[in-house]
């Protein structure tokens, strides 16, 4: 069984809860890299304080840590059992970055309400340049550890089916 998984992906690919759903059937700890590196009213913590605190949490015996926050695939990649990649259409991400707009999520801290503004369109450009820019990116990251396991969803059904069956594919 693996002990320790990584999501990574897209924003809006659903990262945060394929994350729960396996928790939830495998009882590991449940880690959103949203909720430890934002604070309320949405202050970043500083760099290294991140890496540092990223260190801390892979330490753990078992996990599902979910986020991209490259500058810390260093830390994270070699202490992952395995690597979800949600390579999600870019439009479906969209869609889902839209709808979740001013809800509350788990994923992210209580003071970090989202609001329609420049910001939040700039994110919604990042999202749409997410294949070209950053999707190469993760792949790249990924190609320096070629002994990890990395298992590519490119669907929400294939995401839905993974969590159902997480059990049995994570002990084979």
């Amino acid at each position: 069984m693996y002990k320790k998984i990584l999501i990574v992906g897209s924003p809006g690919s659903g990262k945060s809860t394929l994350a729960r759903k396996i928790a939830e059937k495998t009882g590991h700890e449940l880690i959103h890299l949203d909720n430890e590196y934002w604070s309320d009213t949405w202050v970043e913590t500083p760099r290294e304080e991140f890496r540092e605190k990223v260190s801390k949490l892979v330490e753990k015996d078992c996990w599902i840590m979910d986020g991209n926050y490259s500058n810390t695939f260093d830390i994270r990649l070699p202490a992952a059992d395995v690597v979800i990649f949600l390579d999600i259409n870019r439009f479906v991400c969209l869609f889902s970055v839209i709808s979740r707009h001013g809800k509350a999520r788990p994923d992210i801290p209580d003071g970090c309400a989202e609001k329609f503004d420049k910001e939040f369109l700039d994110f919604l450009k990042y999202v749409l340049s997410f294949p070209k820019k950053n999707r190469q990116k993760i792949l790249n990251l990924l190609s320096a550890y070629p002994e990890k396991p990395v298992i590519t969803v490119k669907t929400r059904k294939e995401a839905n089916e993974l969590a159902e069956n997480c059990l049995k594919t994570f002990s084979e």
